[in-house]
Formats: structure tokens, sequence, C-alpha cells
């Protein structure tokens, strides 16, 4: 996952519920990572104040190392037969880290149905946060990962046969509004949809690759990297948006002649560029006018239909409490990521987005995220026509 720093105080969580009797705990929803995890009283070495009380583990709730899922986490190695627990450390590209032992317990889902339904869930118990994770107090009791690798909740749920191994969030663009998450297919839209690959790498992150970036009608790769692909990973751990350090340069470059009205402001420490415009300005509506959207190019699919993933103005632009219109894409230099673009929570909002771990691939729509709609297998005009000849 990438760097969790909140634009505008804005965190993207869910709750969930585990333990017997069911607690909440609200968990930041991390699709570049697998393994989920609680803060945990085991007892706790550093733990933040999170919204809830830590998690206690019952003796046999500790998963022990000879456990498949154990196993799984650190790589089949040799375990200890003498221990009674699994250990696990996991680390973030910002450098904070959380380490603890795996634990298993009930978790209590509600199905589209309304229905409640409990599974068996394997998570880390955390008892030492270091670096970010510490910021106190917490908004969140620890992170909820849904990537594809064999740990992630996701894959647990399909592993037990409760879900098809698919999921999706929506977050709104809309302040005043929050968003929504889904597990298993029921929600994803069977029309409407751009999917491309996920390419399998080391790494259980969601990774593609895009022939071009554009500002607007303006290319931004620049003569070097014309002609390779870029990867792209879809992090909704990370708050900004990432871009190779040529494309980053060029982008701000792009940014400075669109607008020459706004002044750079070093000053202001909201973010690495931020623009003081020469008149005021409130919110992003009063200068997205002004700015094109920020336009991936993916390769064609049949060589005909163009698939593009587009980031308008309102999704990469962030007004700072000085009222400079800053940017929310970073150089990808600064999280170890040189040459891949990661695309953060400030733009995938105002897109319902679906991972499909059974095909492969990632799909996304516009939408505004007010609330899921169970997904129709006929297109809109024919279930139309269908409903009116039955009628």
């Amino acid at each position: 996952a990438g760097i969790r720093i909140p634009f505008a105080q804005r965190h993207y969580f869910t709750s969930i519920n585990i333990g017997n009797p069911a607690r909440p705990y609200f968990l930041d929803i991390d699709t570049g990572s697998a393994l989920t995890w609680i803060q945990c009283d085991a007892p706790c070495t550093n733990c933040t104040k999170g919204p809830h009380p830590l998690y206690k583990p019952a003796k046999e709730n500790i998963v022990p190392p000879k456990d498949s899922h154990c196993q799984e986490l650190q790589g089949n190695q040799d375990y200890c037969d003498t221990c009674k627990q699994c250990d696990y450390e996991i680390a973030y590209a910002d450098r904070s880290s959380s380490a603890g032992v795996l634990a298993r317990d009930n978790m209590r889902l509600i199905t589209a149905d309304g229905e409640r339904q409990n599974m068996d869930f394997v998570f880390g118990c955390a008892h030492d946060q270091q670096g970010k994770l510490l910021d106190s107090p917490a908004s969140t009791d620890g992170i909820l990962g849904l990537s594809n690798g064999a740990m992630s909740l996701p894959t647990q749920l399909a592993k037990q046969g409760i879900i098809s191994n698919v999921f999706g969030h929506c977050i709104a663009t809309d302040p005043s509004s929050s968003g929504y998450m889904f597990l298993g297919d029921d929600y994803v839209p069977r029309w409407g949809m751009t999917w491309v690959p996920v390419r399998n790498g080391p790494e259980d992150v969601y990774s593609t690759v895009v022939q071009k970036v554009n500002y607007g009608g303006q290319e931004l790769n620049v003569r070097e990297q014309a002609g390779k692909l870029t990867q792209v990973i879809f992090d909704s751990g990370s708050s900004y948006t990432y871009f190779p350090h040529e494309i980053y340069t060029s982008l701000i470059a792009s940014l400075e002649a669109a607008s020459p009205g706004f002044a750079r402001d070093e000053s202001d420490q909201t973010l690495p560029f931020c623009m003081k415009p020469n008149f005021p300005v409130r919110s992003v509506d009063d200068v997205k006018q002004l700015f094109k959207p920020l336009l991936l190019h993916f390769s064609k699919t049949w060589f005909v239909i163009p698939r593009t993933f587009a980031i308008a103005p309102e999704n990469y632009l962030i007004i700072s409490d000085k009222g400079n219109v800053c940017l929310g894409v970073l150089d990808g230099t600064e999280i170890g990521h040189s040459s891949t673009i990661v695309i953060g929570d400030v733009s995938l909002r105002g897109k319902l987005v679906a991972y499909d771990n059974d095909e492969n691939q990632i799909g996304w729509a516009q939408s505004g995220c007010t609330r899921p709609q169970k997904a129709s297998r006929v297109p809109f005009f024919l279930s139309r026509a269908l409903r009116s000849q039955l009628l």
C-alpha cells in the first residue's frame, strides 16, 4: 500500500464485525495489501487509540505455526514445532509497519438479501505498530487487506464458497457522502464497465499496464518512454496518486503553462506542488473548468474499442487551507515507485471499481456512488421491453 495521508481529513474505511459476540471494527480499505489486521490487546506494545476497544483474542483463537494460513504467510518456511503462535510483520511504502500474531475468529457478514452469514476469518492480531500507523488518535482500528493474495478477505471468502472472488468499491466525489464497498459480484454492472487485464506479479497487487498518459490532448510520456508500457497499480490504501518522475515533471510543466495567472507557492506545505490563484478559491468547483482531465490510455480491445481511465480535475486537485490549488499527484520516487503509476483514493473517487480475481481483470464505470444496485442480467432497454411484454 502507498502512503495513507488524509487529504482534507477524508478517510475511507468500512466496518466489519468480528468475534462472538460480534464487535465492530473500523478498517482502512486497502487493495494494495493482503493481510487484514486489527489492533490487539495481546498485550499491546505499540497501539494508538482507535475508535473501538482493542481486540482481545482467546488462547484458542491464536493460529498455530503448522496451520496452512501461517505457511502461506511465511512463504512455506520450516515452521517451529515448539512455537505456539504464528508471527507476522507487514511493511508499507510509507515505511510504517505492523507486527503481531495470526488469529482466527468468527466474522459476521450481511448478504445482499439481508441475511446474516458467519465465516471463519484469519487476520493479524496487531500488537506493535510503527511509523504513521501510530498517528493519534486514529480513525480506524486496523487495515482490511483486499489484494489478490491468498490471505486477503475476498480470497478467504471465495475459498469457503461464500462469494465468487470478486469485490468492488465506489468512493463518492461529493464530500458530503462517502460511498460503499461490496464483496462478491452481485453489484458489478453487467454493462457499461471498462475492463483491463490484471498482470500476475511477485507482489499481491492489482497491476496492469498503460500505453500513454495525457493531460487533455497533450501526451505526458517523455521521449525516452515513448512506446514503453508503464505499470499501473490500483491502491485504495494510498491517499494520493503517484506518477513516474518524468511524467510527474511533465505534468507540472503542463499545469504551469495552462494556468499563467497562478503562481507557485512553495511556502504551502500541504502538498509538494501548490499554486496561488489570482482570485479567491473556496473549493475545486471554482477552478476545475480551468484544468483538463488526466487520461490513462490502455491498449484497445479487438483493435477498435479504446480503454481509458479518466481522472477529472476534481479527482486530482485539492484546495489547501490557504486557498491554494494543490496537485494530489505526487512523484513516485518518494515511495520507491520510480517507474510505476499508483492510482490512490484521490483518483478513485466518482467511479465504481470492481476487482475480478476469477477472471484476472479490473473494471470501472462512472458513478455517483450513492448506493449499490444489484446488477441486472440483461441490458436496461431489454429488461424494460421484457417487463412491458410481461405486463
